[in-house]
C-alpha cells in the first residue's frame, strides 16, 4: 500500500500537527510542500478544488484539513 501524502507549506501550523499525528502513530508518509512545487500546487487545486493546506491523500481518499476522524478511518481501511 502506498504511503499517505500530506500537501503542506512551511508556515502551516495545521500541517505540522498532521505530520506529528502521523509520526506519533508510526505511519510513514510523503510530504509535498506546495510552496516549493508549483506544479503540485496546481495539480492539487485541479483534483480537489482546494488551494489551502493541509490536504492529505490516503489511498484514493482526499482529506481537506486536519480531520483526525477521517484520517483514522482511512488509515484503518488500509490495514483491514
Amino acid at each position: 500500500m502506498s504511503r499517505p501524502v500530506i500537501f503542506s507549506t512551511s508556515t502551516c501550523s495545521w500541517c505540522r500537527r498532521a505530520k506529528r499525528y502521523f509520526r506519533e502513530r508510526g505511519v510513514a508518509f510523503k510530504e509535498i510542500n506546495v510552496e516549493r512545487d508549483p506544479a503540485a500546487a496546481r495539480d492539487l487545486v485541479r483534483k480537489t478544488g482546494q488551494s489551502g493546506v493541509p490536504v492529505i491523500k490516503i489511498g484514493g481518499a482526499w482529506i481537506v484539513g486536519f480531520d483526525k476522524e477521517r484520517i483514522d478511518k482511512e488509515l484503518a481501511r488500509r490495514t483491514s
